[in-house]
């Protein structure tokens, strides 16, 4: 009787035990099976929403599924608008961020990254019949500058042209939407994702200006992968999946699908 009693404790033991484990496989432990992608979906080359199948795309999620197969997870994608996708990290929203968000010290306040998965710089365009040939802040004194919001971009134009207007936009689309439109003298952005949108009928009217300088102290250390502080072991899980696919061959393969250069 004892024995029996005995087994019983010990099978409810167990059962509770696999209970709790499974539990925190599915709230966002970093063990997790399943790591939750917080992207931004409106970003192309780097993330994008197929207009056909409605599915995220791009270099970021390319890279990010690869980067789970290398850890022998299963990735999920969560699409979340810009201004609002480190404040949805912080609330459980998802375990990780994995959408071109450049490494600064003033994030780094809210939120821990990987190592850097790839580094570009930012540049200018205007209108095709623009006069302008420069990127400094002299050179476009008066004109009206946009840049999406909450961006590294955004802020290096507000700390650094302070004789221009800027005007910032919740989407690149919709800023680039206004410089095609008239609106704006130049728009300001990440060097891959405005030479981009110049390759598409929308952006056939603008050129490209030039290269905007690469300030370490606004363009920080390249894009990384946000998340939350504390979590040390999914930082380093993605750190080593990182270094692997860059050995193995895997990074180059998926960079080959977007960009005819090393964006890394």
């Amino acid at each position: 009787m004892r024995l029996s009693i005995k087994l019983a404790v010990a099978a409810l033991v167990a059962a509770i035990a696999a209970w709790a484990y499974i539990t925190y496989q599915g709230s966002g432990g970093t063990q997790a099976n399943t790591i939750r992608i917080g992207t931004e979906g409106a970003y192309p080359p780097f993330n994008f929403t197929d207009s056909d199948s409605g599915e995220l795309k791009g270099f970021d999620i390319d890279i990010a599924k690869a980067l789970c197969a290398e850890m022998n997870a299963e990735c999920t994608f969560v699409a979340q608008d810009w201004d609002g996708i480190i404040p949805a990290l912080l609330a459980n929203k998802y375990d990780a961020i994995v959408a071109s968000m450049s490494i600064t010290d003033e994030r780094k306040e809210k939120v821990d990254f990987s190592d850097k998965y790839y580094s570009t710089p930012p540049a200018l365009i205007a209108p095709k019949n623009t006069d302008l040939t420069e990127t400094t802040p002299a050179a476009l004194t008066g004109k009206t500058i946009g840049a999406q919001s909450s961006t590294t971009h955004a802020t290096f134009l507000e700390d650094t042209y302070a004789g221009s207007t800027i005007r910032l936009y919740p989407t690149q689309d919709e800023a680039n939407a206004d410089l095609a439109a008239g609106r704006l003298d130049a728009v300001a952005a990440d060097s891959v994702v405005l030479g981009e949108y110049l390759k598409t009928d929308a952006g056939s009217g603008s050129k490209l200006v030039g290269m905007m300088e690469n300030d370490p102290k606004y363009f920080g250390d390249g894009a990384g992968i946000a998340i939350r502080k504390g979590d040390d072991e999914l930082r380093e899980r993605f750190n080593k999946a990182i270094a692997a696919i860059r050995a193995n061959g895997t990074y180059e393969k998926v960079q080959a699908k977007y960009f005819d250069f090393d964006v890394y």
